[in-house]
């Protein structure tokens, strides 16, 4: 019993950490939903959090996601959520930072890709290491790395796909603010939030990843 203590005391903990994680993104839908600037934008982007929502809650009660992860999860969700509410172009905190450094645009829309990056390659790590024999090193960082650019450019080929589709109703979803490279720039800003995911945080996962094994 004094060993099995610490470890109900754990998955406890880690249980109430994700229905509190879910309040917030529920809670931040919810408002989201209030008067959106454009309902077209509004559902193109939290759709990925609709769907992803009720995924991640499943996949955490039957095979367990790491605390790092789910927080990471949240944080992505509520700067799309945000994104959709006010369009990427006219996000308030991305409007106020565009004046004190005299920006030529908004960039809250940079953040949101450098998220797409660096959550990803956290969710790559987080598969690979649980599904399959790769160990930690160089080649497990490529894979990651390289999961989220990809991730990255197929969300600028829906974009594309969007712009097609809806013509000049899609404006305020793809963001661009008159860039000819805002896909290359988005995509770097991925590519950044990628290998600073892996540089930063690699070593705390496994550490997560360890414990719940260990449960």
């Amino acid at each position: 019993m004094a060993v099995a203590a610490p470890r109900n005391s754990a998955k406890t903990a880690h249980r109430y950490f994700g229905a509190f994680l879910a309040v917030i993104v529920i809670t931040t839908l919810a408002w989201s939903a209030i008067h959106p600037l454009d309902w077209l934008t509004w559902w193109l982007e939290v759709s990925w959090v609709l769907v992803g929502l009720p995924i991640i809650i499943w996949l955490s009660r039957r095979h367990g996601i790491t605390d790092i992860l789910l927080l990471l999860l949240t944080i992505h969700a509520v700067i799309l959520v945000v994104g959709g509410h006010y369009t990427y172009e006219k996000v308030p905190i991305g409007l106020w930072a565009q004046e004190w450094f005299d920006l030529a645009r908004n960039d809250y829309d940079r953040l949101g890709h450098f998220a797409q990056g660096f959550v990803p390659a956290l969710i790559a790590r987080e598969l690979l290491r649980r599904t399959s024999p790769l160990q930690p090193g160089r080649w497990l960082v490529f894979l990651c790395v390289a999961s989220a650019l990809a991730f990255s450019a197929f969300f600028e080929m829906i974009e594309w796909w969007s712009a097609i589709a809806l013509g000049a109703s899609a404006d305020a979803f793809l963001g661009s603010q008159g860039d000819p490279w805002d896909a290359q720039w988005d995509m770097l800003c991925a590519l950044i939030g990628a290998i600073c995911s892996m540089a930063t945080l690699s070593r705390f996962h496994e550490r997560q990843l360890r414990g719940m094994r260990a449960e």
